[in-house]
């Protein structure tokens, strides 16, 4: 056997030793300054510590993608960035690896509901009401003014399902924050939401992605939009955009393997890496949005912890996203709303 036979020999033998010490994922996630954050939190740490490369991919959050990889068995995705009730939904279906929560430290060190059966929460953030107040006479206070057109004239933004939307109508029409999931579990109490939303139904500009209310409320297209907190606060520094907590819902985004994704070990390593507090500051300080681990905290400096919707100020008359309600009516409700807004 010649040399270089010999030494492409052993490197073989080494590279089949080796397989699983480095592997490059593909982590897809809802792109724009959330994406940012992660790089510059997780994947470019990840990356200096010898884990392997991270390629970064993006997507609006359609199931359908995930659902058809995970049916055909050609899963290319090894991480993907999830709302909570897709999470439970997508965990019920089997579209998801189950996770041993042993993995991600100690459980009283989260914020409750982080870690779930199927993926893990690294971030809590916000869908809020933000206004330019540039362009209104007098601040919003929450719902019930977004709704009153009289009062401040002009377009609104609004998220294009059924999901958030239904909530903040119910709110406009006097539901107290701690009510709504309990009002839209009645027939009559999604009858009520739809009726509300006739009323605004002329003045919605509707947005499907994060990076769009900002856009409309600067560019003065609407004079108030639903919009995702940490999007608001990417802005506030070139802008006179602000955020009204009153009202807002607050939900968890989770990491969630594919079923049937390659590296299985890697991807699991990478999401406990991401949900440790040093990770979890260097993230946070990127975007306005709550780190899940509560550790972190302490090492965020008072300036930072003012943006985030999880500070106790911030998060006191904000509603926890129902996951149970959204996985057992979601399809039906996403239903009616796309056949309402097609109307």
């Amino acid at each position: 056997m010649n040399n270089s036979l010999k030494l492409s020999a052993m490197a073989l033998g080494l590279a089949f030793a080796l397989p699983s010490l480095a592997a490059d994922l593909t982590v897809v996630s809802f792109g724009g300054a959330n994406k940012n954050a992660q790089v510059k939190g997780f994947y470019a740490p990840w990356e200096a510590a010898g884990n392997g490369k991270i390629l970064a991919g993006e997507y609006n959050g359609e199931m359908a993608k995930v659902k058809a990889m995970v049916d055909t068995q050609s899963v290319s995705w090894n991480l993907v960035e999830v709302e909570s009730p897709e999470l439970s939904r997508g965990c019920d279906e089997g579209l998801f690896e189950s996770l041993d929560p042993a993995q991600f430290g100690n459980p009283d060190d989260f914020i409750p509901g982080a870690i779930q059966p199927c993926g893990v929460g690294f971030f809590v953030w916000s869908t809020v009401l933000a206004y330019n107040a540039d362009k209104l006479k007098s601040a919003p206070a929450g719902w019930a003014d977004f709704w009153d057109t009289e009062k401040f004239p002009g377009k609104r933004g609004l998220r294009k399902g059924a999901k958030y939307t239904l909530e903040f109508a119910l709110m406009a029409d006097g539901v107290a924050p701690k009510e709504v999931y309990k009002v839209l579990a009645t027939p009559a109490g999604v009858d009520r939401a739809f009726k509300k939303l006739d009323q605004l139904k002329p003045s919605i500009q509707w947005w499907e992605a994060g990076a769009q209310p900002p856009q409309y409320l600067v560019s003065g297209d609407v004079v108030m939009s639903s919009a995702y907190n940490g999007r608001i606060a990417a802005v506030q520094k070139e802008s006179n955009l602000k955020v009204v907590w009153n009202g807002g819902i607050y939900d968890f985004d989770s990491w969630a393997i594919p079923k049937g994704a390659k590296d299985l070990a890697a991807a699991q390593k990478f999401i406990a890496f991401s949900v440790q507090p040093q990770q979890q500051k260097g993230y946070s300080e990127n975007i306005a949005y709550g780190p899940a681990n509560k550790l972190a905290v302490p090492l965020l400096n008072k300036e930072v912890l003012k943006d985030m919707p999880t500070t106790p100020e911030n998060i006191a008359n904000q509603v926890a996203m129902d996951v149970t309600f959204w996985a057992d009516y979601g399809e039906q409700l996403e239903q009616r709303f796309n056949a309402w807004a097609a109307k």
